[in-house]
C-alpha cells in the first residue's frame, strides 16, 4: 500500500494548516483543554468559521453551502482537525449533516435539498434520529409507531428511545409503519417532522454518566406535510439502509488518531500512577498499543475502498466490533489503575459524548470514569456486538444463518 499523498494534497494540507493558524487562539491547547462550557461557547463559534469557508459540509456542492472537496481532501482535513483538537461539528451535526443532510443530497428530492441542505449549514433547522423504540432497537423492523395520511398530513402516534440531542433539535427524521398489513421490513416510511408543534413530548433520560444527552420522545398526533418524506411511502427500510451505507472516510481517519492518544494518556496515568513496571499492567497496555496499531490499519484499508468509491461492506461492521471492544478494554483498564479514586471521581468530565475524551482533556479520574461508563454503551448503540457478529458469520465466513422467531 502507497501511503503517501500526492503534491497537490500536500498544499491542501498546508492551506489547512495555515487556516488554523489564523483563526486560532494563539495559546490554543485543544477543545480538552477547556471546561464545559468555555467548549460549548467554542464549538458554537467554530462552526461559523468552518460554514464559512465550507468546512463544515466539506463533501457538499457550493450550491448547498459545502465546499465539494475530493474524497481525499475530506480526509486530510479531518485528520488536520483531530490533530489540532478542533471539532469537525457542531450540536447536532453528526445528524443534521452526517445523516440526513447527505441522505438528502443522495437521495432526497429538488425542493428538499434547496429547502433543508441550506438551512442545515446555517443551523437553522437541527436534528435528531428517531429510529429505536422501548420494544425494537437492534430488532428496528419491529417498530410500532405508526403514521397515516389524514387530509395531505401525515398523523404520527407512538414512541422513540435513545433519541440523543433531541431536546436541542427542531426537526426529527423517524421510522413509522405507514401500512400495518405488510411485511416486516415493508410497509415502512422515513419522514421528515417539526419538534416545534403541539403532539410532541420529550423526556429526557438522565445517564449514569450524570448527563441526560439520551432522551425519549412521544408523539400523540404530531403532524407534518405529505411530502416530508425520504425516497417514498413505504420505502423507509431503502432509505434506512442508505443511512447506514453513507459515507465512513472521516471516522476511518479520525479514529486511529482519537483511539491512539486515548492510549498514550493509558500510559501516562500508568507512569503517574507508579504501575507502568507491573507485569499485568504492562502486557495489557502493549495490548492496547496493539489494538490501535491494528486498528489504525483496519482505518486505512477502509480508507482504500472508500477512495475508490466502493460501497461500505463488512469492513463496517468489523470496525465497529474491534473499535468498540477495544475501546472498552482501555477504559477498564484505567478504572482499574485508579482504583478508590474511581469510586470518587474529581476533575474535569468528558466533553465529547461519543467514544473516547479529548485528546488533549486532562488525565483526572472524573474524564476516565466518565469514559469508561460511555464505552460500555459503545458496544450496543449502533449495532451491538453481538448483531455485528452475527453479521460477519453470515456475510463473511458463511456460516448457517440464524433462527428467526416466526
Amino acid at each position: 500500500m502507497n501511503l503517501d499523498y500526492p503534491p497537490e494534497i500536500e498544499a491542501f494540507r498546508n492551506e489547512i494548516r495555515a487556516f488554523l493558524r489564523r483563526e486560532l487562539p494563539g495559546d490554543w491547547a485543544g477543545l480538552g483543554s477547556l471546561d464545559e462550557e468555555a467548549a460549548r461557547e467554542f464549538t458554537a463559534w467554530w462552526r461559523t468559521r468552518m460554514a464559512s469557508v465550507g468546512w463544515l459540509t466539506p463533501s457538499w456542492p457550493k450550491e448547498y453551502g459545502g465546499a465539494g472537496l475530493t474524497r481525499l481532501q475530506q480526509v486530510v482535513l479531518a485528520e488536520e482537525f483531530a490533530r489540532a483538537g478542533v471539532p469537525v461539528r457542531g450540536a447536532n451535526d453528526v445528524f443534521s449533516v452526517k445523516m440526513i443532510g447527505n441522505l438528502l443530497l443522495a437521495h432526497g428530492t429538488e425542493e428538499q435539498k434547496r429547502h433543508f441542505l441550506p438551512r442545515i449549514v446555517s443551523g437553522d433547522d437541527r436534528w435528531c434520529q428517531g429510529f429505536s423504540e422501548p420494544d425494537a432497537g437492534s430488532d428496528l423492523a419491529a417498530l410500532r409507531t405508526r403514521a397515516r395520511l389524514v387530509d395531505g398530513e401525515w398523523v404520527i402516534e407512538g414512541q422513540k428511545i435513545w433519541t440523543s440531542d433531541a431536546r436541542t433539535a427542531n426537526w426529527i427524521f423517524l421510522l413509522a409503519r405507514t401500512d400495518p398489513d405488510a411485511g416486516k421490513h415493508a410497509g415502512i416510511t422515513m419522514l421528515l417532522l417539526p419538534m416545534d408543534q403541539p403532539g410532541i413530548t420529550v423526556r429526557p433520560i438522565h445517564m449514569i454518566t450524570g448527563g441526560s444527552n439520551f432522551n425519549e420522545v412521544f408523539f400523540d398526533g404530531a403532524r407534518t406535510a405529505e411530502h416530508n418524506v425520504v425516497i417514498g411511502p413505504g420505502q423507509g427500510w431503502t432509505a434506512a439502509t442508505a443511512l447506514l451505507g453513507l459515507e465512513r472516510g472521516d471516522e476511518a481517519a479520525t479514529n486511529p488518531i482519537f483511539f491512539r492518544a486515548e492510549v498514550d494518556r493509558l500510559i501516562a496515568l500508568a507512569q503517574d500512577r507508579g504501575l507502568a513496571g507491573d507485569e499485568y499492567v504492562r502486557d495489557r497496555l502493549a495490548r492496547a498499543v496493539t489494538r490501535a496499531e491494528i486498528m489504525r490499519y483496519l482505518g486505512l484499508r477502509t480508507l482504500t475502498g472508500w477512495l475508490k468509491g466502493e460501497a461500505s461492506g463488512s469492513d463496517a461492521s468489523v470496525s465497529k466490533l474491534y473499535w468498540s471492544e477495544h475501546h472498552r478494554e482501555t477504559t477498564d483498564l484505567a478504572v482499574s489503575m485508579l482504583g478508590a479514586d474511581a469510586l470518587a471521581p474529581t476533575g474535569r468530565r468528558p466533553i465529547r459524548h461519543y467514544r473516547t475524551d479529548d485528546p488533549d482533556a486532562p488525565n483526572s479520574s472524573a474524564s476516565w470514569v466518565g469514559t469508561w461508563l460511555t464505552a460500555i454503551s459503545g458496544t450496543i448503540y449502533a449495532g451491538t456486538s453481538e448483531v455485528q457478529r452475527n453479521i460477519l458469520a453470515e456475510a463473511v465466513l458463511g456460516l448457517p444463518r440464524e433462527r428467526r422467531a416466526p
